[in-house]
């Protein structure tokens, strides 16, 4: 018996991806000459335990416990001695990691595109609090009052019909502030590696006020790139809200289209005097006024009782309510953080900063192994958007049989099961990509 029928997906995604390939061969300087077990298989399996739940390294007994799905894994020793050696050359093996996950990305994205072949390829960047419940190397106190780490993400959107792809994290100290122009062109740097090259020229940047510092749009504009960016209501800001006329705001929509009730946008860039530090050329402001919910206080900036967000984007044409909607989509990366937080990320377990950076690469690989597996596995099927809480409770988890029968070894599932028909299809799916 086994009790995770559902990881023959990530196995099998891992194989059609050519992931597990990309690792023995980009972790092979690590390897011993004698060694029994190739790091690429070690982290691949941490990779899969963590995607079926776990949150520490002695999880990988999940993935031990059932030899005649995962095969043969490595004692927790073994693991153990693996990460410390990695982090002991972190940023040689950071870069052999991610160099795994751009070659199995590309493999993924030519065998079925997760975005349009036209439009833009939406990145977007957010930070997000880790706690730490015990000393541990670079936690410190956060802005928000906590303890911890304070990682900058970037995601790749899926849209409405996906879920996503983190495809660059930046582990910090829980000091570090929101809208630090070298961290962020860092994690787009990263990002962008990580990308197909074809893709790279279609990229929009999206972020919150963190995002919206000259330094880091100016890097955006040199790339060519476009960017829908947050920026703070600065004095110059705050007297061309005062001078805009009434009549030039619009309503606001909803993503499906429909207006918005309550809510309305304005274009600013005409009516803003130059500033003394000038942004790059291109660049549109735009605002939208929202009546606060019940509760809501208000802030300073806001006038009149209408809660008052700006941002700036590059993109030319289009209806500035189109536009509007476009960047408040940026919340999807809220739900790829929570995501995120389910797999691995709840807590960093290990106590120097630099193994903790290994163990954000491995949660970063193990979202992609579930969002992979999701895309060519589950299309068209609900299970294609499900978050990964869901993904295991009815999936991942299910209970199995292994049999041998000649030379055969064949996968019996519960009869009645709901979802097992998700499983066998996606199975299906990965067999014909293989061939």
């Amino acid at each position: 018996m086994i009790s995770s029928a559902g990881g023959s997906l990530l196995a099998q995604t891992a194989a059609v991806s050519g992931l597990d390939r990309a690792l023995s061969a980009q972790l092979a300087p690590w390897r011993a000459g004698r060694a029994r077990h190739d790091p690429g298989k070690v982290l691949l399996d941490l990779a899969v335990a963590i995607a079926l739940g776990g949150d520490c390294l002695a999880d990988l007994a999940v993935v031990r416990a059932q030899p005649d799905l995962f095969g043969e894994v490595a004692s927790d020793p073994t693991v153990s001695r693996l990460i410390t050696t990695l982090a002991a050359d972190a940023p040689a093996a950071l870069t052999a990691l991610r160099a795994a996950r751009a070659a199995a990305r590309a493999r993924v994205w030519q065998l079925r595109a997760p975005v349009s072949e036209k439009g833009p390829v939406i990145i977007d960047l957010d930070a997000t609090i880790v706690l730490a419940h015990s000393e541990k190397e670079g936690a410190t106190p956060t802005w928000k009052r906590t303890f911890g780490f304070h990682p900058l993400l970037a995601f790749l959107d899926h849209g409405p019909g996906g879920t996503g792809e983190p495809v660059a994290g930046l582990l910090r100290t829980g000091r570090a502030t929101a809208n630090n122009a070298t961290d962020h062109i860092s994690v787009l740097t990263d990002a962008l590696a990580q990308l197909p090259a074809e893709h790279r020229a279609r990229v929009l940047v999206r972020g919150d006020s963190g995002a919206g510092v000259h330094a880091f749009v100016h890097h955006i504009h040199d790339l060519g790139l476009q960017y829908s960016v947050g920026i703070y209501a600065h004095q110059p800001v705050l007297d061309a809200l005062a001078a805009l006329p009434r009549q030039a705001w619009k309503a606001a929509l909803d993503p499906d289209g429909r207006p918005r009730e309550g809510a309305q946008v304005a274009e600013l860039t005409r009516h803003l005097r130059p500033a003394r530090d000038p942004w790059p050329p291109g660049m549109r402001v735009i605002a939208r006024r929202e009546r606060p919910h019940p509760g809501a206080q208000l802030r300073l900036t806001d006038a009149d009782g209408w809660r008052i967000t700006l941002f700036a984007t590059n993109v030319r044409g289009g209806r500035i309510a189109d536009l509007e909607v476009q960047h408040r989509l940026r919340a999807r990366a809220e739900d790829r953080i929570r995501c995120l937080k389910d797999t691995g990320l709840r807590n960093l377990p290990l106590h120097d900063f630099a193994a903790n950076q290994i163990w954000l690469e491995l949660v970063a690989l193990a979202s992609d192994l579930l969002a992979w597996t999701q895309h060519l596995a589950l299309a068209g099927t609900p299970a294609r958007t499900w978050e990964p809480k869901r993904l295991r409770l009815r999936l991942l988890n299910i209970a199995g049989r292994t049999i041998r029968t000649g030379r055969r070894h064949l996968l019996r599932l519960p009869r009645g099961w709901p979802w097992a028909d998700h499983l066998l299809r996606g199975q299906h799916r990965l067999n014909a990509f293989a061939t």
